[in-house]
């Protein structure tokens, strides 16, 4: 089983350049370029989060545009860009609660498990006691299926200060939850719009890349912020059987080649 996972589009309605520099919609489009020239194609995109920039119904419209592109399952969930209730109209094919957070559950060999962890009107993330029980609750229902649990903001310290003041709070419910678990295979996120690879609750941590800007990585404290126009990038996660999930790291972009290998 393949799974594409794409983070942090930030897409904007149209003609509308994010942060008034970027065409970040063309970017999502290079990703997806990327994404569906892979072979063997994926089984299944997971997008984590930030799928807009603004939350207006206007970027919604430009997203289920761009969304229309890919012929397999897609599932998302919503970053702190994003507002819920307009994620929740204007994408309804991937939003499957009706109302409160925008959980999802994708069932196969290697499940997946959408944890919305937004608080509306802030930037940080948080696993209170509620979402730790509907978290402890899915991950029960399946103890013998490897899974893969997805969220928006990561509830680790990156070292990147500007980043980790809107990082995951209640990261110790999250970490109790997760040690019942043995099935869990990876503890997925974005937000940082980096790719980072660390360990939380003993499980690995991989934070993808964004397909928009990347955030500085200044490691100072007190750095300046600042972003950067680099190479955007998407994961795919390769199951191959108990015991073997890879995760691979794909720039975005078109790059000299094909050449000979010698």
């Amino acid at each position: 089983m393949l799974i594409a996972h794409l983070s942090d589009p930030h897409m904007r309605a149209a003609g509308q350049l994010y942060q008034g520099l970027v065409d970040t919609n063309a970017l999502f489009d290079l990703a997806l370029d990327t994404l569906l020239a892979l072979d063997p194609a994926p089984d299944l995109v997971i997008i984590g989060g930030d799928l807009v920039d603004e939350g207006a119904e206007a970027d919604y419209a430009v997203a289920a545009e761009k969304l229309s592109r890919i012929p397999m399952p897609v599932h998302a969930i919503p970053g702190n860009h994003d507002d819920r209730e307009t994620f929740r109209r204007c994408l309804q094919h991937l939003s499957p609660s009706p109302e409160g957070p925008l959980h999802f559950i994708a069932d196969g060999p290697l499940r997946v498990v959408g944890f919305d962890i937004t608080v509306p009107g802030v930037h940080h993330g948080l696993v209170d006691e509620p979402a730790a029980a509907w978290l402890d609750a899915v991950l029960g229902q399946a103890p013998d299926t490897p899974t893969l649990v997805l969220m928006h903001q990561p509830p680790i310290l990156t070292g990147i200060d500007c980043i980790d003041t809107y990082n995951c709070q209640g990261a110790g419910l999250l970490e109790a939850v997760l040690t019942r678990h043995a099935q869990v295979e990876r503890v997925l996120c974005g937000h940082v719009h980096r790719h980072i690879q660390t360990v939380f609750a003993g499980i690995p941590l991989i934070c993808a890349p964004a397909t928009a800007t990347s955030i500085a990585l200044r490691l100072a404290p007190g750095a300046e912020p600042a972003s950067f126009l680099e190479p955007p990038g998407l994961l795919l996660h390769d199951w191959r059987g108990p015991g073997r999930l890879m995760t691979h790291s794909l720039p975005v972009g078109r790059f000299p080649g094909p050449f000979a290998f010698f």
